[in-house]
């Protein structure tokens, strides 16, 4: 039975003072009702927390200001689409968002999971790649859907994409083929761990890195790519059975094994389609969600630049668990040395007293290989030494996080790290 080398640190589950919880449902003249007639609408809880799409200006520019109720009122064609109720656990500038934020949502939805049909979640756009992230590896295999959704530009200004993409978020959600993390912006959905923020001011603010979109929304209908979900669902619905596996055999994911989820594969797989049923695709889906409560946020993502010090590691090293490197190119690391140290040194010595690093590159798209180069070959060759892949940067933060909270002891966080969870990576370790 492995053991934790390190202990795992919980994060608190009490929000800062300044961010309260509430709930409340739509009332209109004076009844008790929810934005929806009819009581065979799907039923939705629109998670608000804040961001532009809430925002007002108040004299020292943009703050969230407007409830989800506000926000909501504002789409009234959302009336004849779904039957929404509201929570607002906060009401803040996601610049602000903490992964103790992250674990908040998650507590909502998984505690009212079984209440409602979907959930949309209203957040800003700055951090919105690393909460979809993180709720991805929280709450995985989820059959019903996660929505994020924002905007570029406050719900009361002129030509404001709040009210479109608030509407979509909602249709998507009430597809019958929605399921898992996705964020839904600009016309366009994207899974939870693929997402990434490119440009600042324009609709069309978020792209799918390495992967294409799940769907596009154009006039009412949501238009699926169905290859890239047959082949997702197909691979991920057979790891996560043997995973499942293993944990019946082991009490706790604290005891998986590397080789657990090699040996579970066949016997594994037939439990899960005798407990699970068939989604759209004829793929068996699982009744239920598979969540995780911790989170380790001591991981720290490190951008190489020209004349950066191998020393660096020395200085995080009493903060930080792991270290996120953004290499150069396919994965290139300086091979100078400083005082007779290498960033080869550095890195092996952290590696070696039981953190964790992960290597990927700065350059967006098409991931990295570390056997190309001769400069990277050593880094490919450490078997303790984790790869990113094709991965965004916000996918490893929220997943090394995810990993360590599970565990701190390297053979586990590798097994956890290189599982595939909604569409997160395409090359398999």
């Amino acid at each position: 039975m492995l053991q934790s080398r390190l202990k795992t640190r919980r994060l608190p589950r009490r929000l800062p003072n300044n961010q309260k919880c509430s709930k409340r449902r739509i009332a209109n003249a004076g009844l008790r009702v929810r934005l929806g007639r009819d009581i065979a609408m799907k039923h939705i809880l629109l998670v608000a927390t804040g961001g532009t799409i809430a925002s007002t200006e108040a004299g020292r520019g943009l703050s969230p200001a407007l409830t989800g109720e506000e926000l909501a009122r504002a789409v009234p064609e959302i009336a004849a689409l779904c039957d929404i109720e509201i929570m607002q656990p906060m009401n803040i500038d996601s610049t602000n968002m903490l992964p103790v934020n992250w674990l908040r949502i998650r507590d909502i939805i998984v505690e009212r999971y079984d209440a409602f049909d979907g959930f949309v979640i209203l957040h800003g756009t700055d951090t919105m790649a690393y909460t979809a992230a993180a709720l991805s590896y929280l709450i995985q295999q989820s059959p019903k859907p996660i929505v994020i959704t924002g905007s570029q530009r406050p719900m009361g200004s002129s030509f404001t994409d709040a009210k479109l993409n608030l509407y979509q978020s909602l249709r998507f959600a009430t597809d019958a083929r929605s399921h898992d993390v996705t964020i839904v912006f600009g016309g366009i959905a994207i899974a939870g761990t693929r997402a990434r923020k490119q440009r600042t001011m324009s609709s069309n603010a978020f792209t799918s890195v390495n992967y294409p979109p799940l769907a596009i929304i154009r006039n009412d209908r949501v238009i699926r790519t169905d290859c890239a979900e047959m082949m997702s669902a197909q691979f991920s619905s057979t790891v996560h059975a043997a995973l499942d596996y293993a944990r019946a055999e082991r009490a706790s994911v604290k005891d998986l094994r590397p080789e657990d989820l090699a040996a579970a594969g066949p016997i594994a797989q037939s439990s899960r389609k005798r407990s699970g049923k068939a989604g759209a695709l004829g793929i068996e889906q699982p009744r239920a969600p598979h969540t995780y409560e911790g989170l380790d946020e001591r991981v720290f993502v490190l951008k190489l630049t020209p004349g950066l010090k191998p020393s660096i590691f020395e200085t995080l090293r009493p903060s930080y668990d792991a270290v996120i490197l953004e290499t150069f190119g396919l994965g290139g690391i300086p091979s100078h040395e400083e005082r007779s140290r290498s960033f080869q040194h550095a890195i092996f010595d952290w590696v070696d007293s039981g953190r964790t690093i992960v290597i990927t590159t700065q350059v967006p798209e098409e991931g990295l290989d570390l056997g190309v180069y001769e400069i990277s070959r050593p880094y490919a060759e450490h078997p303790g030494i984790l790869r990113g892949d094709d991965m965004t940067t916000e996918a490893l933060v929220a997943k090394t996080m995810w990993a360590l909270g599970q565990s701190h002891d390297p053979d586990v966080v590798r097994t956890l790290f290189y599982l595939p969870v909604n569409h997160d990576r395409l090359v398999i370790a």
